[in-house]
């Protein structure tokens, strides 16, 4: 391998930033200092330039069956699209079927993702029942498939919803295993009522997927996920967190020293409910579940980024088109494929809305957006920082470059951006995953299949504090109605 040195940039990470040069040797940084160029076989000159540990992504779907449709982004596409917006390890989530063994699912995603992926991946893993079979199958998933994360719907009734008692026994497990139960926070059997109500009344447009599901029963049900966490002792993770009522739940959990910990996504950052009223049907690009929720709820989610009562930003990836697959639900909210285009934007669109808005440091960026989902998910500090003996996971980002989001230039595999026309600042020229150029000024690079799938550690469980200057309090803002 190529001996690379990254000279006259400025390193971030979660605790430091600082003017030094990286070596990398091997893959792995060797080396962090000056007058290291006698080392290297090439230079890399990042004057002017921000050195970020690659983004860490702990949430996206590619390739999942959904709805009767596949998304339109698979671990070729979705992996180059991540890349090329700075983000250079995926955790990605595997799909199973009741009545069916873990490791059929489990080979299912191994066999979407290798040879594909040009950026390193890992899975969680979808608990829909648990039986005894399962129960027999969950410490090999762990320990040998490196699979540390588990995933129960509270929603998708008939489809993925799980009952209480199928996620307080996966938490009972995943705690003798070391293993980490995320929960999709929504009150799937009142939303199924809502639904129905709404189509016998008529109401079929886009809007009324987020009339259908509003923020308070997403509230209870992380207060109810957050209090089954504390009841098996268990570590929880609540994943796109949408609104004031969920953020207050977990702020309280967490203060009552409830190991729980809360994911939002650029889209709740940035965009509100009124874009579901867009006419001709416009309105089902953005439809994910949770749903886009009134613009006053974006406040509370940068205060819970910044203050950390919510602690990482997923994409939550999932991408249909409008022509073919959003259509779908075309006089039918219902049927509309829930989920939307966001792996590329996610790095830039949170530094721009983020650091250049002065709304998060350029450490709490770095904490949020990579070194934060490294530690929860059992791969810190290999990947999420820069470290001597970390993998050489490096973007060289320039923070004044300027750029609009756009159909038109983006690398997703789908025919809209849910962010078209959005001014940002900040662009990853350079990306570098284990010391190879994936990106390099701007142009792919790497190669399919040199993404290496990625075993994870257990955790082992502290309680969690609340963070530094945090009170009870802090997690109690309203939405003015």
């Amino acid at each position: 391998m190529t001996a690379r040195l990254i000279k006259n940039g400025t390193i971030v990470t979660a605790a430091d930033t600082y003017a030094a040069d990286v070596l990398i040797k091997g893959g792995i940084i060797a080396k962090i200092g000056k007058e290291l160029d006698s080392e290297a076989d090439e230079i890399i000159d990042a004057s002017g330039m921000y050195v970020f540990p690659g983004g860490v992504d702990p949430h996206t779907h590619l390739e999942m069956p959904f709805g009767g449709t596949v998304t339109a982004d698979d671990f070729v596409t979705g992996t180059q699209a991540a890349a090329f917006g700075g983000t250079t390890t995926i955790v990605d989530f595997c799909l199973t079927t009741k009545g069916k063994p873990l490791k059929s699912a489990i080979e299912d995603w191994h066999n979407k993702a290798g040879g594909k992926a040009v950026i390193d991946y890992g899975f969680h893993l979808m608990i829909g029942e648990i039986n005894d079979e399962v129960l027999a199958e969950l410490p090999s998933v762990v320990k040998e498939e490196g699979i540390t994360s588990l995933k129960v719907f509270m929603a998708y009734k008939n489809v993925f919803q799980a009952d209480d008692g199928t996620l307080f026994r996966t938490m009972l497990a995943a705690k003798e295993l070391g293993a980490m139960v995320m929960v999709h926070a929504e009150n799937g059997d009142v939303i199924e009522f809502l639904i129905h109500k709404a189509l016998e009344e008529g109401n079929t447009a886009p809007i009324y997927h987020a009339l259908t599901r509003p923020s308070i029963i997403e509230g209870e049900a992380t207060g109810r996920a957050a209090k089954l966490a504390a009841l098996a002792g268990a570590r929880l993770y609540v994943v796109h967190v949408t609104c004031a009522e969920a953020v207050q739940q977990i702020a309280e959990a967490r203060n009552q020293g409830v190991d729980v910990w809360g994911e939002t996504c650029p889209q709740y950052l940035v965009l509100d409910q009124s874009y579901l009223e867009k006419p001709d049907f416009e309105g089902a690009k953005y439809v994910w579940s949770p749903p886009l929720r009134e613009a006053a709820h974006q406040e509370v989610l940068w205060h819970a980024l910044k203050s950390g009562q919510l602690q990482t930003l997923g994409s939550d990836h999932c991408s249909f088109n409008f022509d073919g697959q959003k259509d779908l639900g075309i006089g039918d909210f219902s049927k509309i494929p829930n989920g939307g285009p966001t792996i590329e934007d996610r790095f830039s669109l949170f530094f721009s809305e983020g650091v250049t808005k002065g709304r998060i440091s350029l450490n709490e960026f770095v904490d949020i957006v990579s070194t934060r989902s490294a530690k929860l998910f059992g791969l810190f500090p290999r990947k999420g920082t820069i470290a001597v003996g970390s993998d050489a996971d490096i973007v060289i980002f320039d923070p004044h470059a300027e750029r609009t989001l756009s159909v038109d230039t983006h690398h997703m595999n789908v025919d809209y951006n849910p962010f078209e026309g959005m001014q940002v600042t900040g662009l990853p020229i350079s990306v570098l995953s284990r010391g190879e150029f994936v990106i390099q000024d701007q142009q792919f690079v790497g190669s399919l299949g040199a993404g290496r799938y990625l075993k994870r550690t257990p955790y082992k469980r502290v309680d969690a504090a609340p963070p530094t200057g945090v009170s009870e309090a802090d997690g109690k803002h309203k939405v003015k109605q």
